[in-house]
């Protein structure tokens, strides 16, 4: 019997974490949502140096999710959600930088 007739029939076929990865997931995630939380709440920093310790922990906090939750490491080839993330994020930042722009070189608005 081949290797993807066992894991249909027993139900072991799709990628899981374990315990110990979603634990580990998990930890990090709230301490990546705890630490600007105390530099927002307690004003330790520049508004500028608070903006850039939010949008590093955002993305931090964006590895981790892929990593640990969504297991975006465990992918067997081809790569197929790998590569509707990418595009994904082009999207995401085509879409960002477009308003951004419109929104700074806008004529009528001023």
């Amino acid at each position: 019997m081949d290797k993807h007739n066992t894991q249909a029939r027993d139900g072991h076929g799709s990628h899981g974490g374990s315990l110990k990865s979603y634990v580990i997931g998990f930890l990090f995630s709230i301490v990546l949502t705890i630490i600007p939380l105390v530099v927002v709440m307690n004003d330790l920093l520049s508004k500028t140096a608070t903006i850039a310790v939010i949008l590093v922990m955002a993305v931090l906090q964006f590895l981790v999710q892929l990593l640990f939750f969504m297991h975006i490491r465990d992918e067997e080839k081809p790569r197929f959600n790998l590569m509707a993330l990418i595009f994904g994020l082009v999207i995401l930042v085509t879409i960002v930088a477009g308003s951004i722009w419109i929104m700074t070189y806008n004529a009528v608005a001023t």
